[in-house]
């Protein structure tokens, strides 16, 4: 794909995802924050939808992983065990010109690539965000916003496993915020300073290593196959010698084919007993586990799954964006699996009389407890229909002079755009079905 093209499909959806009410720019009436975002009615939900599939395929659907929501703010100490104060860092160059900032892996040669100027020496930039407790200002006051959520994780290992029961193998799930001073951060949603991380860490025996990092490989695949994303738009990227992390083993990520070139959207890391064993020398509390019954103590092997609620939400909208012109009309759809879709159902009466309006509302009623759904009354109803199709809505609910007489009423597909009549005591089984089947 072209650059341009690459950036016409960005600002269609950028403009999409604002007219809609996805995504908007942090703070915009004050000029915006630069790549911070802020999720509107259909992002949240969009949002909400993609961590709940996630975290009932972690932990309701399996009996070997357990939920947890660590604080943000952690003990500083933390983070210097864990090496993220001494090495959590990216060489950084400025342009003496523009004064614009790059990671200096992003720069080739020696001059701006915005203007041509002459670029300063690379410097290291810790990516943490630093901030006091208290109210004195002083060394002894620092902390840090977590750059991850996996160190959460580690830290509460012994507190998880000993009301759980559990034995290994088994592994511990958590959803929430992280925090990344990025150099260069950019492509919409795809590396923002703030961001939502979805993060397993499952805890093994180090000889069985290689048979679980294969497991998750595979396991995380059908997830992102199931939740709608086109199997030719993913693949996954080995890390080599020069990428792997000091701590792993070794370490594959899930790659999209997005419009800006193969992007990691999911890491899978084997991260060895390299946290719990650090952990364990820094504070002395013992993170070992015992075997009962083959009398072997020893540190757990952790195999890491990440991904980025953020990154697949940008992967959801573009992967489901699409146009297309039918009987002579131009139609935007975003092709999101009901699943996740923000609106489940619209519904729509025909027209603004004849008692279709009550029905309609009541079907409303009806479907409100157990699905998001939108009333429109507004407009023809095939303008109707195209709105929540740039919406992603995959169902439309119509009531008509037929419903009148039988109690029936049209659903019409999303991308097929075909239509099938459903009586209105079976709207919600027939949407179930439709949703989870």
């Amino acid at each position: 794909m072209t650059n341009k093209k690459t950036q016409d499909l960005m600002d269609k959806l950028v403009s999409l995802c604002k007219r809609r009410g996805f995504i908007f720019q942090s703070s915009e009436i004050y000029g915006g924050v630069n790549s911070c975002w802020d999720y509107g009615p259909m992002g949240v939900e969009l949002k909400n939808n993609i961590k709940s599939c996630w975290w009932k395929n972690m932990t309701q659907l399996r009996d070997d992983i357990e939920g947890l929501d660590a604080s943000i703010l952690m003990h500083p100490q933390v983070w210097i065990t864990s090496g993220h104060v001494g090495s959590f860092a990216d060489p950084m160059v400025d342009c003496k010109n523009c004064k614009m900032r790059f990671k200096a892996e992003e720069v080739e040669g020696e001059k701006c690539p915005n203007c041509g100027g002459e670029l300063t020496d690379a410097r290291q930039f810790n990516l943490m965000f630093k901030t006091h407790m208290g109210p004195v200002e002083d060394d002894a006051s620092v902390i840090y916003l977590r750059p991850e959520t996996a160190q959460g994780i580690y830290v509460n290992f012994l507190n998880v496993l000993a009301p759980s029961r559990q034995k290994l193998p088994f592994g511990i799930a958590q959803i929430g915020k992280a925090f990344r001073n990025e150099i260069s951060p950019g492509n919409f949603i795809f590396r923002s300073r703030e961001f939502e991380q979805m993060e397993m860490q499952y805890f093994i025996h180090p000889k069985e290593d290689d048979k679980w990092i294969e497991y998750w490989k595979e396991e995380r695949l059908i997830w992102y196959h199931n939740i709608g994303i086109k199997k030719e738009n993913l693949r996954f990227h080995q890390h080599d010698k020069k990428e792997l992390a000091f701590y792993a083993k070794t370490a594959f990520d899930i790659e999209y084919n997005f419009p800006f070139g193969w992007k990691e959207i999911e890491g899978i890391h084997n991260r060895t007993d390299y946290d719990l064993s650090r952990h364990t020398q820094a504070t002395g509390k013992d993170l070992s586990y015992f075997n009962d019954q083959t009398k072997e103590r020893f540190i757990p092997y952790i195999i890491e799954t990440s991904a980025g609620v953020d990154r697949t939400m940008l992967v959801c909208l573009i992967d489901g964006y699409h146009e297309e012109v039918v009987r002579g009309e131009e139609r935007t759809v975003l092709r999101l699996d009901p699943k996740i879709a923000p609106i489940k159902a619209g519904i729509y009466p025909l027209v603004k009389r004849e008692n279709m309006p009550e029905i309609a509302k009541k079907i409303e009623d009806l479907l409100k407890p157990h699905f998001k759904v939108f009333y429109d009354e507004g407009g023809a109803v095939g303008r109707r229909y195209r709105r929540q199709d740039e919406a992603g809505t995959p169902f439309g609910i119509t009531v008509d002079s037929q419903t009148l007489q039988d109690q029936t009423v049209t659903i019409r597909e999303r991308d097929s755009m075909e239509q099938i009549r459903v009586k209105i005591d079976d709207l919600v089984r027939e949407l179930e079905r439709k949703i989870w089947e």
